[in-house]
């Protein structure tokens, strides 16, 4: 038996908490967005940083993302990079700025 249902999974991510709206395929989900800050080292001894947008979303509203598909964000257009399934029915979608 799960831990937890997909009902439980959209409450996480729900829009009246921590989730926002995004369009994918024509279609609206919700999900989590984080752009933050990540560390690069160049190889050149002086680190960088670069914004890393993301999106953590149910599994099922993604189960066809492939890379280069398009999600939009507060109006913002951003192309799929990688698709992390985590097992438990979450997605996490690297993001790129377009």
């Amino acid at each position: 038996m799960p831990v937890e249902s997909a009902d439980d999974r959209a409450i996480f991510i729900s829009i009246d908490d921590f989730g926002v709206s995004a369009t994918y395929k024509a279609g609206t989900i919700s999900g989590i967005f984080d752009n933050d800050f990540v560390e690069v080292d160049a190889g050149g001894g002086v680190p960088f940083a670069m914004q890393q947008p993301r999106f953590v979303c149910r599994t099922s509203d993604v189960s066809t993302a492939v890379e280069d598909d398009t999600l939009v964000i507060s109006a913002v257009t951003y192309k799929i990079k990688v698709r992390q399934d985590d097992g438990t029915g979450m997605t996490t979608l690297i993001l790129e700025k377009q």
